[in-house]
C-alpha cells in the first residue's frame, strides 16, 4: 500500500508510478493464443487504503491507433485494454473495467459459467461468455496518444466495487488488450483458449491489505417532465405536461453487500430496442436490461435458463434489492410492487419477490437455487429450482438444471417441470457441445423468460479448429456439425421421434487483418405444430356455396439454406458486416415451403473521432414456389447518428422504418383455396387478407452524463405511418413526445 497520491491525466510521469508493481510479457489470446503478443504493453499497478491504480503503456509501432471520443461503453472499434478484477478470487464473476487510448471508459461484469457456449446462425464453433457491459461503475481513467502507442490511466475506488471482509486479501487478475488494426487480442496473465474458465486462467494480487470500502451512501433523486401529443379531430392536441419526482438509493452495509432502493423510477433515457426478427413465430424474443436501477448486481441473479428476467417487472411503483457475499455465498434477492397497468385486470399491483443463491464448492463446482414468486389478487405464479456447474480436467465442463412451477388462475392451478443439462469441451483443436433439455406445456414462468414452453430438445455439437502460422493469410478455420432435433414436450414424453431435424454444417474462415468469412448449409424437417394454426381454417368453394374446414398442414416440410456472411476488420474509420440466408425453407405464414431471401448487414462509419453513424438493415422475405408471389415481406432500415461534443456531452438521432407487407393467406401446400381466421369469442371466420404497417419511428436525444447516475436529458420522440412502403409521401404522424430529465447522485460517506 502507498500513502501517495496522483492526479488521473494519462500522464505515468508521476514519481509514484516508479514505485508501482510492474507488469510485463503479454502474449496472444487470440486468434492463436500461446504466443508472445506483437504489440509491447506495460502495466503498473499499486494501490492506496480507498482506491486501486492501473497504469497502462502500450506500445504501437505496427499500424495507427485508433482511439475516438466516444459515449460510455462504444469503444468496440477503438484499441482499448480492459482490466479484469476478481475481488473473490472464486473464479465465477469479474469486475471488467476498460478504457481506450483517450481514456473512454466501457465496464462491466464477466459472469461465467451460466450461458450457452453452443454457436449460433452464422458462426462455427462453440463461443465463450462475454462481459456484459451493461452496468457502470464509477471510476476515473484518462489517456492521451503517443507517436509510439498510448498511454492510460485508471483509478478504480473500492467504495465502487464489492471486496472481501478479510484483512489480507488475494484477487484475481488479468489486462486483455485488443489492437484494432491486426484484429489481435493478448493478455497479460497467459491465456489458452482451450480452457474452459477465462478466470481460472487469471494471475493474482496478493498480500492486500487495509483496504477500505467503508459504507457509502448514494442518494440519487430524478425529476422528469414529459409532454405527449396526437392528433384531435382536424387538428392537433398536446396534453397537460407530466411531473414524475423518484429516485434510488444505494447503501454499501458491509464490504461485499449492498442494499439499493428505488421509488418511481424513470427510464426515460433508455434508447429504444433494436428491433428483431424471428424465424420462428414459436419463440418468443427477449431483450438486455438497460434500466439503471435493475442492472447494479445484475449479475447475482443469473441463470442458465433465465428463470429471472427483470424486464418482466415492467414499470415498478417501488422496488428494493439486496446483492452480495454472505461467507462464501453469493446472494440475490428483488421486491417490487409493478405497476397496475401490468396487472391482467389492471387495477390492481403484482408483487415480485425473487432469491438467487449461489455458492462455489472449491475451484471448480457451484451450486445454485432460484425462487421465484408474482402475486396478483389471489393469483400467483412461484419457480423453484436448482443449478450446477462442475469444470474437470481444465477444458471440460457439465451444467445440470432443473425447475418446477406452480401458477394459479381463474380457472384452476396447474404446474410442470423445466429441465436441463450440458457438457461442453473447450479444446484448442477440438471443441464439443451436447446438450438436453425440456419445458413441461405447464411450465410457466411471470418472473423469467422462456422463448417457447412443450417443447423438448437434443443437441450435439462438434467443431474443429485449424490454426495458421503466424504471419499467414489464413489465421484459423473453424468447421462445424450440428445436429440439433426438438419435440412437443409431450411427444418427447411417449417416445415419439422428432418434430423438427436440423442439420447445420458451418464453416468459419478467420483472415489476417480482422476479415471474418462464413459459409455454411443447413439441412432441416419442420414437422406440422398444429398449436400455431389453433384458429386457421379453409373455404373450400362448393355448388351453391362454400364449405369451412379446420386447416391441416402438411406433415413435413424439408429445408435446404445456405448462408453466407463476410465482416471487414475494423479500421479507422469504418467497419462492415452482412449475412445472407437463401434457399428453401418454412413460411409459416400459411405452412408452405417457400424460397427465401434473409440479409442483415451493419454498417458503421467515423469520419472522424467525433462522429459516429450506424446503419442496420434487416430483410426477411417468403416467395411462394409455385408462381413466385410473396407471402411475407418485412424490411427494417435503422441509421442512429451520435456526436460526441466532449466526454460527458453527446448528441443521439435515431430513426427507423419497420415495413411489413402480409398477402392474402392461402393453402399453399395444398389446395389453394382461401385461409380464413376464426374469432374464438364470437366463432365468426374473417378472411386473411393482406395486410400492409409502416411503422416510422424518429428519436432525438442531448445527453450530459459527466457520472453514472447524474445525468440532463433532453428528448424527442415521434411515431409516424404511411400507406405505402417505403414510398416517403403522406406520412402523418400518430403521435410526439417531449421529455426532461435531471438526475444527480449525492455521495455520502466513505
Amino acid at each position: 500500500m502507498l500513502a501517495d497520491t496522483v492526479t488521473i491525466d494519462g500522464n505515468l510521469s508521476e514519481p509514484v508510478w516508479s514505485k508501482a508493481a510492474r507488469l510485463t510479457d503479454f502474449s496472444e489470446y487470440l486468434p492463436v493464443d500461446g504466443q508472445p503478443a506483437a504489440d509491447s504493453t506495460e502495466v503498473l499497478v499499486w494501490y492506496s487504503a480507498d482506491a486501486i491504480y492501473f497504469g497502462i503503456r502500450a506500445y504501437e509501432l505496427h499500424g495507427p491507433v485508433h482511439a475516438t471520443l466516444a459515449d460510455r461503453d462504444n469503444i468496440s472499434s477503438d484499441d482499448y485494454v480492459q482490466i479484469f478484477l476478481d475481488t473473490f478470487d472464486d473464479h465465477r464473476r469479474a469486475y471488467v473495467f476498460g478504457a481506450n487510448p483517450l481514456g473512454v471508459q466501457a465496464d462491466g461484469i464477466l459472469s461465467e459459467g451460466i450461458q450457452s457456449h453452443a454457436a449460433g446462425i452464422g458462426s462455427a464453433g462453440t463461443t465463450r461468455d462475454t462481459v456484459d457491459l451493461s452496468t457502470d461503475y464509477t471510476y476515473d481513467s484518462r489517456g492521451r496518444v503517443l507517436p509510439d502507442g498510448y498511454e492510460v490511466e485508471i483509478r478504480v475506488p473500492f467504495k465502487a466495487i464489492r471486496i472481501q471482509a478479510g484483512r489480507e486479501q488475494r484477487w484475481g487478475l488479468n489486462i486483455l488488450r485488443h489492437v484494432q488494426h491486426s484484429g489481435h487480442v493478448s493478455t497479460w496473465a497467459p491465456a489458452r483458449q482451450a480452457n474452459a474458465s477465462f478466470l481460472a486462467q487469471s494471475g493474482s494480487l496478493v498480500g492486500l491489505t487495509g483496504l477500505e470500502r467503508g459504507h457509502a451512501l448514494e442518494i440519487n433523486p430524478e425529476l422528469t417532465s414529459h409532454v405527449d401529443g396526437a392528433p384531435r379531430g382536424a387538428g392537433w392536441h398536446y396534453g397537460s405536461p407530466i411531473q414524475q419526482l423518484g429516485g434510488n438509493l444505494r447503501y454499501a452495509l458491509t464490504d461485499n453487500l449492498t442494499a439499493d432502493a428505488t421509488v418511481k423510477p424513470d427510464f426515460s433515457q433508455i434508447e429504444s430496442d433494436v428491433p428483431e426478427l424471428s424465424y420462428d413465430p414459436r419463440d418468443a424474443l427477449s431483450y438486455p436490461e438497460k434500466r439503471p436501477f435493475f442492472l447494479d448486481g445484475l449479475e447475482q441473479f443469473d441463470t442458465p435458463t433465465s428463470l429471472i428476467y427483470t424486464r418482466s417487472i415492467l414499470q415498478p411503483v417501488a422496488a428494493a434489492k439486496l446483492t452480495g457475499t454472505i461467507s462464501g455465498t453469493d446472494i440475490g434477492f428483488l421486491s417490487a410492487i409493478d405497476n397496475s397497468a401490468a396487472s391482467e385486470t389492471g387495477t390492481v399491483n403484482p408483487v415480485f419477490n425473487i432469491l438467487r443463491v449461489r455458492r462455489g464448492i472449491g475451484p471448480n463446482v457451484s451450486l445454485g437455487t432460484v425462487l421465484t414468486d408474482r402475486e396478483e389478487a389471489g393469483r400467483y405464479n412461484r419457480v423453484g429450482g436448482l443449478d450446477a456447474r462442475i469444470l474437470f480436467d481444465e477444458i471440460y465442463s457439465v451444467r445440470l438444471q432443473g425447475a418446477a412451477s406452480t401458477t394459479r388462475g381463474d380457472s384452476g392451478t396447474i404446474g410442470g417441470p423445466l429441465w436441463g443439462a450440458t457438457f461442453e469441451r473447450q479444446g484448442h483443436t477440438i471443441q464439443l457441445h451436447y446438450s438436453m433439455s425440456g419445458i413441461d406445456p405447464d411450465f410457466r414462468t411471470q418472473s423469467g423468460f422462456v422463448s417457447r414452453s412443450n417443447v423438448a430438445a437434443v443437441t450435439g455439437e462438434q467443431a474443429i479448429t485449424l490454426h495458421g502460422a503466424r504471419g499467414s493469410l489464413i489465421e484459423s478455420w473453424t468447421g462445424d456439425f450440428t445436429a440439433n432435433h426438438s419435440w412437443i414436450y409431450t411427444r418427447f414424453a411417449r417416445g415419439k421421434s422428432p418434430d423438427d431435424l436440423r442439420w447445420h454444417i458451418s464453416n468459419q474462415l478467420t483472415l489476417r487483418g480482422g476479415w471474418v468469412l462464413v459459409g455454411n448449409v443447413f439441412l432441416e424437417r419442420y414437422g406440422y405444430d398444429p398449436s400455431i394454426y389453433t384458429n386457421y381454417y379453409i373455404v373450400h368453394p362448393t355448388i351453391g356455396g362454400a364449405d369451412t374446414t379446420k386447416f391441416l398442414g402438411t406433415p413435413h416440410i424439408p429445408n435446404l439454406d445456405i448462408v453466407a456472411g463476410i465482416t471487414t476488420p475494423r479500421w479507422k474509420n469504418f467497419d462492415a458486416s452482412i449475412q445472407t440466408i437463401t434457399g428453401h425453407d418454412e413460411n409459416f405464414f400459411e405452412w408452405a415451403q417457400a424460397d427465401i431471401v434473409f440479409i442483415n448487414a451493419n454498417v458503421d462509419w467515423r469520419p472522424n473521432d467525433r462522429l459516429r453513424v450506424n446503419a442496420l438493415y434487416s430483410h426477411q422475405q417468403y416467395i411462394r414456389r409455385d408462381d413466385g408471389s410473396t407471402a411475407d415481406v418485412r424490411r427494417i432500415p435503422r441509421l442512429k447518428v451520435e456526436y460526441q461534443v466532449s466526454r460527458p456531452v453527446f448528441v443521439r438521432l435515431v430513426g427507423t422504418y419497420d415495413s411489413q407487407t402480409t398477402d392474402s393467406l392461402r393453402d399453399d401446400s395444398r389446395s389453394n383455396d382461401p385461409i380464413f381466421f376464426r374469432d374464438p369469442v364470437t366463432g365468426t371466420f374473417t378472411r386473411a387478407s393482406r395486410t400492409v404497417t409502416n411503422a416510422v419511428r424518429i428519436d432525438g436525444l442531448f445527453a450530459y452524463q459527466p457520472t453514472p447516475g447524474t445525468v440532463f436529458f433532453l428528448g424527442y420522440g415521434s411515431s409516424m405511418t404511411e400507406d405505402d412502403p417505403f414510398a416517403f409521401r403522406n406520412i402523418h404522424r400518430l403521435n410526439v413526445g417531449f421529455f426532461v430529465k435531471l438526475s444527480y447522485v449525492f455521495r455520502l460517506g466513505g
